[in-house]
């Protein structure tokens, strides 16, 4: 049923952290909307708080792109031969062909 592999562990951990730093980040924005349409003193120091979980949030997600792609340079891909190649190695290896 699912096909796709696993995110590697260190990739996972980081989209992880992303999700949770955003999901911060729009409780924030929402306590700053509402406080600044009830003209609550608490608006101000709100929208500050949004405007850095903003750039939290922008660094936690690009970490989660740089930390897949040191994975996978450090790492490699994966690779099996495909049906064709592996038939051909297998007549070269017996001798037919």
């Amino acid at each position: 049923m699912y096909d796709k592999p696993r995110l590697p562990d260190p990739v996972r951990a980081a989209a992880v952290r992303a999700v949770i730093v955003t999901a911060l980040v729009l409780v924030i924005v929402l306590v700053a909307v509402l406080s600044a349409v009830a003209g609550v003193w608490l608006a101000f120091p709100a929208v500050l708080c949004a405007l850095g979980g903003a750039v939290v949030a922008t660094w936690a997600v690009l970490d989660v792109w740089v930390t897949r792609q040191v994975w996978v340079q450090r790492h490699g891909v994966l690779s099996e031969p495909s049906s064709v190649a592996r038939e051909k190695l297998l007549r070269r290896r017996s001798g037919t062909g």
